[in-house]
This record gives structure tokens, C-alpha cells and sequence, in this order.
């Protein structure tokens, strides 16, 4: 099995920025893309950002050159560094990772279970 465990949600000003953290873990054999989502109440989740296992990122058209999304492979883990966030960007986002598993080499889709990005004055 495999496990995604996000940090770094919480509450900012408009304007402000947060960090969010993703690290995967369990029978891992590779990683291929890792992305950000999120979901507004009454929303559908959509896309924030992907980034491939060879570093190749797409960000949504509203979030471009404000947010950041960068991997580290060795620790499995997936970071989006967001700045300049606005009132309407408060939801839940979660982390997706596309991993092979160690013992099946079967390639599943595997989501965290959420951090609660707040922004509000």
C-alpha cells in the first residue's frame, strides 16, 4: 500500500503565502507525475499543478506565476509554494501521485487526504 500525507495547510492573509508539503510512502517502486488539486465547498476539485517525474510542471491558467511546484525523487515528496493567495483560492487541496508499486509494478492512482488552505484577512 501506499500513503500520501500533506502539511503545511492553514490559515494566511490575503496576499500572504503558504507552503504545502506531500511525502509518499509505502511499497514504492517509482513515482511518475505528482500534482496539486483542489476543492472549493460547493466546487468541483479541480487542477492547481502537476509536475513529472523528469521535472516538467502545468499549472492552471490562475494560479501561473504565483504558485511553484517542485519534487524531490529521493524522498518522494511533492511541494507547492504558493504566494500572493486570495480569498477565492480557500479549499481543501490535495496532493496525487501516479506510483508503481514495488512488488505488482502496476501503476495506481493514489490521493492524501487533504490540507485546508484558509485565506482570509
Amino acid at each position: 500500500q501506499v500513503q500520501l500525507v500533506e502539511s503545511g495547510g492553514g490559515l494566511v492573509q490575503p496576499g500572504g503565502s503558504l507552503r504545502l508539503s506531500c511525502a509518499a510512502s509505502g511499497s514504492i517502486f517509482s513515482i511518475y507525475a505528482m500534482g496539486w488539486y483542489r476543492q472549493a465547498p460547493g466546487k468541483q476539485r479541480e487542477l492547481v499543478a502537476t509536475i513529472t517525474s523528469g521535472g516538467s510542471t502545468n499549472y492552471a491558467d490562475s494560479v501561473k506565476g504565483r504558485f511553484t511546484i517542485s519534487r524531490d525523487n529521493a524522498k518522494n515528496t511533492v511541494y507547492l509554494q504558493m504566494n500572493s493567495l486570495k480569498p477565492e483560492e480557500t479549499a481543501v487541496y490535495y496532493c496525487n501521485a501516479d506510483v508503481v508499486g514495488s512488488g505488482s509494478r502496476l501503476t495506481d492512482d493514489y490521493w492524501g487526504q487533504g490540507a485546508q488552505v484558509t485565506v482570509s484577512s
